[in-house]
């Protein structure tokens, strides 16, 4: 995986022709392809299930019940048999709006059941549901039941495919890097920047058909960001040095040997540092004036990352310097009262009690740690502690993050239910989710 992404890596301009390729970018301009399959993915941001599963969902249906569709919405996984795509299907079994129809993969797989053609690796079997689903090939003439999908596919063979699924009218909220920095794409992480994602109506394929493409962001990057919002909210920053201690599941499966990781942490992930330095930028930014793209966020980052031996859970070491001069009381202040900048946010099926939260003891605390902070809130609640003066920079702090589950197919779920809640999801199958004229 990390082969793959060598590429992106060395790639510093946001040109969209660059980052998504051709075929990613014609899907926004509703050029259609020629369809081809695909393997589910195995990159960075995926692994295990924590334990419990929906922990976030349960006991919340009032809480969200005038967000919900008016009938529940048919859903497809690109990828399925991946790593990614395992964390899709075990996040949506029980789902309140959603129910998984459809499941895609390799043609090395398509025709088996999906109970004998993945090799599941999350805590627990095969959900009972899905087990006895035939997979398919990952063709949009094969996926004609289906309101919209999430890919979980390889960057390898991502922007051909979702752009094929975009050009036959169906939506798709991908997990994988290609289309992220298209300029009309939006790249969410739903407390953040939800506002991002109404600049799917500029895409062409929604006048067209209803359909847009909307991303999630690197797994590093999303804890990253949940922990810079507030900080930049209330004080802003200047500048950002961090330094990423990621969990081995985001090589995903079966990923590193054992003979490198063990007794072993690995001063390079491909790919990660330039994510870490570019996907900011844009999910702290704005949305520009016309509604068709977006504005930078304008404080410099420099990142370092680093593979440790820690199954599930990314780390971060962050120093700032800030706009305004804060205590770091101050700083933890902001981050404890942290709210998403829509409210409709905390709402939604899988959102959890809080998306950041701070670890008691101020800087002469051992918290957060992988092992007992990544399932905080079900694995979606950013954890940040050691909040300290820096003698460098202003303050440093550390950030815990579920690399697996909002870092990954759990972010992408949020972005889906947002889009049903803000009625920019049209139903392809079985009548309307919004009527036309209600559509944002």
């Amino acid at each position: 995986p990390n082969r793959l992404m060598a590429a992106w890596a060395r790639t510093a301009v946001r040109a969209a022709s660059v980052l998504a390729g051709a075929a990613g970018a014609a899907a926004l301009t509703g050029t259609a392809h020629a369809a081809a399959a695909g393997p589910g993915a195995s990159h960075d941001g995926v692994g295990p299930a924590p334990s419990p599963g929906q922990p976030a969902i349960s006991g919340k249906a009032a809480g969200f019940a005038d967000l919900a569709p008016p009938r529940r919405l048919r859903v497809g996984v690109l990828g399925a048999t991946g790593a990614v795509g395992q964390r899709f299907i075990h996040h949506l079994e029980g789902h309140p709006w959603f129910d998984v129809v459809a499941l895609g993969a390799s043609r090395r797989s398509s025709g088996k059941a999906y109970g004998n053609a993945v090799h599941w690796t999350l805590d627990g079997d095969v959900p009972a549901a899905v087990a006895s689903h035939t997979v398919r090939n990952c063709e949009p003439s094969e996926f004609g039941d289906v309101d919209f999908v999430f890919s979980a596919l390889d960057a390898s063979v991502a922007g051909t495919i979702e752009a094929n699924f975009v050009s036959a009218g169906v939506p798709v909220f991908s997990n994988a890097r290609n289309s992220r920095m298209v300029p009309n794409v939006p790249l969410v992480v739903p407390p953040v920047n939800p506002d991002h994602l109404d600049v799917v109506r500029s895409q062409r394929s929604f006048a067209d058909s209803g359909a847009f493409i909307v991303t999630n962001a690197n797994c590093s990057t999303t804890g990253l960001v949940c922990a810079l919002e507030p900080i930049e909210r209330a004080f802003g920053i200047e500048a950002a040095i961090v330094t990423t201690m990621q969990a081995i599941s985001g090589a995903g499966y079966p990923g590193l040997s054992a003979l490198d990781m063990l007794d072993n942490v690995i001063p390079r992930i491909g790919g990660e540092e330039a994510k870490l330095e570019l996907e900011y930028r844009k999910i702290l930014g704005g949305v520009n004036s016309t509604g068709t793209g977006f504005t930078d966020a304008v404080f410099p980052l420099s990142a370092s990352a680093n593979r440790v031996h820690v199954r599930d859970g990314h780390m971060i070491c962050v120093s700032l310097k800030l706009r305004t001069k804060a205590s770091p009381g101050e700083v933890e202040a902001a981050l404890a009262g942290f709210v998403p900048r829509d409210a409709v946010v905390a709402r939604l099926p899988s959102a959890p009690p809080a998306f950041v939260q701070v670890s008691a003891g101020g800087g002469d605390a051992d918290r957060p740690q992988p092992r007992l902070d990544r399932d905080v809130g079900g694995g979606y609640t950013t954890v940040v502690g050691r909040v300290r003066e820096c003698p460098v920079m202003d303050v440093k702090l550390v950030v815990c993050s579920h690399n697996t589950v909002m870092g990954a197919a759990g972010s992408s779920i949020l972005n889906a239910e947002l889009a049903v809640a803000k009625k920019l999801l049209r139903s392809r199958v079985g009548g309307p989710v919004a009527s036309a004229g209600d559509r944002v």
